[in-house]
């Protein structure tokens, strides 16, 4: 699939290798050897175990659960091939942890989302590679090519092959401030939006306090970027389900899922759940209401455009 292979090589750290496989499988190569570890006293270590002298270097880690330890993974990486001479190192971060920090909010908050950029630049990463950035503006924080692909078309691919007439979809942001996200989705399969409006009372804990447009007798498909501990979503569909739509699906891309996530989705009214693997499911959230969409088709579809200089915004046009 990718002219001169020799001069490109795919990397992954520990979070999430059979993405890397899957990635490196369509792109006809093989994942380069490495071995990501710790020492006795917890710092990580990291060998590269074969020559990437000159080579274009794609490395594969989204940063999540235990966030740091990923981080630092990713780093270390990315500074062991600068220093053993490799062409451009990109950073193949398919969830970007910090994401919600990405400005202050309240007095002597940090903005860590521009600290993250900072030290991977400051690593070495010549490029980053990822999707669905929480908050559009954090391209903006780097000072080196950000290609920020989009999750909401394969999630409308789905919901365009199920056996439901597309008349009877609306398609439903969570929040305000997911509207265009939801519009995106919308157009796609030509349906009307609705709008969950809520407040926040305190992090993580949501109250719906609204709804804008017309759900009743309707499949509402709700549709976020990210689901933590699936407060928001699931208090979202319980409240569409009470002003009359018929059925209720929710889609994100990155499923976090953590503390009370599994627990409140499985008592909830949702139907079915579809996310996308940006970030591997352990086994306990495996639960039968999940359904994963694979991103390795358009994450090597844009290593292959990077690495032959192609436009990465072609990906998604017909």
């Amino acid at each position: 699939m990718i002219s001169h292979g020799k001069n490109i090589k795919i990397f992954t750290a520990n979070a999430h290798p059979m993405l890397a496989e899957d990635i490196a499988d369509i792109l006809e190569l093989k994942v380069g050897e490495s071995k990501v570890g710790k020492f006795s006293n917890g710092e990580t270590s990291v060998d590269i175990n074969e020559t990437v002298r000159g080579a274009h270097i794609f490395v594969v880690q989204p940063i999540f659960d235990e966030v740091n330890d990923r981080l630092m993974e990713l780093l270390i990486m990315i500074d062991a091939f600068k220093r053993a001479s490799a062409g451009v190192v990109t950073a193949v971060i398919p969830h970007y942890a910090y994401a919600r920090q990405d400005r202050k909010s309240k007095a002597r908050q940090p903005i860590t989302a521009k600290l993250i950029a900072d030290i991977l630049t400051a690593a070495g990463a010549d490029r980053v590679l990822t999707m669905d950035l929480h908050a559009a503006q954090i391209q903006g924080f780097f000072n080196i090519p950000v290609d920020n692909l989009a999750g909401v078309p394969i999630l409308a691919e789905y919901f365009q092959n199920l056996d439901i007439d597309t008349e009877d979809l609306i398609a439903v942001s969570p929040d305000i401030g997911g509207v265009k996200r939801t519009r995106n989705f919308a157009d796609i399969l030509q349906i009307p939006i609705a709008i969950v409006d809520k407040r926040r009372p305190r992090p993580n804990v949501s109250e719906v306090m609204n709804l804008i447009g017309d759900v009743e007798g309707k499949v509402a498909v709700l549709i976020d970027d990210m689901i933590d501990t699936a407060g928001s979503i699931t208090n979202a569909a319980e409240a569409l389900l009470k002003r009359g739509a018929r059925e209720v699906y929710a889609c994100c891309t990155h499923p976090l899922l953590s503390g009370p996530a599994i627990e409140r989705i499985e008592k909830s009214p949702i139907k079915q759940l579809v996310v996308l693997d940006t970030i591997p499911l352990s086994e306990e959230k495996k639960i039968e209401k999940i359904k994963v969409l694979p991103v390795a088709p358009v994450f090597a579809e844009a290593i292959r455009r990077i690495y032959e200089d192609l436009p990465v915004s072609k990906i998604f046009e017909k």
